[in-house]
């Protein structure tokens, strides 16, 4: 039985999105889960990995596992950094990973499979469409998941939301090598979500939020991006 774990926040939780990592915090303190911030923490090396940069990935890969070995077990979340953590660091690092990969999880994950719960004490109320990230839904493979615990939710609307496992286009720096595929991208995405006529679009990755948050805050669009965890944090 997990009673205690520790948090690994992320680039973009720390520097952009806090409420994304205080309400991960809620939703297991709720639960009655001790949750351990290690303030030394830094970037898993993500971006570097994606990027074609094996060595400084690799370099970050030694520190997040040297910082999160001690715990056994690791929350954080994105679907895309628990992604490079379990699927990754074993190849980065040559198997000399302390076995911190296999105890790294994604927040629903975590909730759904390793704690076995899907009701988390939330209520919300309105419309919301899930939109799957590429990593959380095709490396993480999570499946329905996220959804499961979103339908548990009194008072939140689930709507489908069309062609939802299509990309929306970020990729991280992708993004910014292809600006134009990208923005291509995440035009189709937004005319899908506004088409779902819901009040919220969540995702489990802040990073799409935030490319999927933008491109609706410059539509003037009312939809919004919200995180799973703030969701089952309300």
């Amino acid at each position: 039985m997990i009673d205690r774990v520790a948090l690994f926040v992320t680039c973009l939780a720390d520097t952009l999105f806090p409420n994304v990592g205080k309400a991960t915090v809620t939703v297991l303190e709720r639960l009655g889960i001790e949750v351990v911030f290690p303030a030394e923490q830094t970037c898993c090396g993500q971006m570097h990995f994606n990027s074609g940069y094996p060595e400084h990935a690799r370099a970050l890969a030694r520190r997040f596992v040297e910082i999160f070995a001690p715990f056994d077990a690791v929350v954080t979340p994105s679907g895309s950094c628990a992604a490079l953590v379990r699927r990754h660091y074993a190849e980065l690092l040559e198997g000399d990973d302390r076995g911190v990969p296999a105890r790294t999880w994604e927040l629903s994950q975590l909730l759904t499979g390793a704690l076995g719960i899907v009701d988390v004490g939330s209520r919300f109320r309105g419309t919301v469409t899930y939109h799957p990230t590429c990593h959380s839904l095709r490396l993480l493979e999570v499946g329905e998941t996220p959804l499961r615990l979103l339908r548990a939710v009194p008072g939140l609307e689930l709507v489908e939301l069309p062609d939802a496992e299509v990309c929306c286009g970020f990729g991280g720096t992708f993004a910014v090598k292809n600006a134009g595929v990208s923005a291509a991208m995440l035009e189709e995405k937004l005319g899908n979500v506004l088409a779902s006529g819901a009040d919220a679009v969540c995702a489990c990755d802040s990073s799409c939020l935030m490319h999927i948050g933008g491109g609706l805050h410059r539509r003037g669009a009312a939809v919004r991006p919200l995180h799973l965890a703030e969701i089952l944090a309300s």
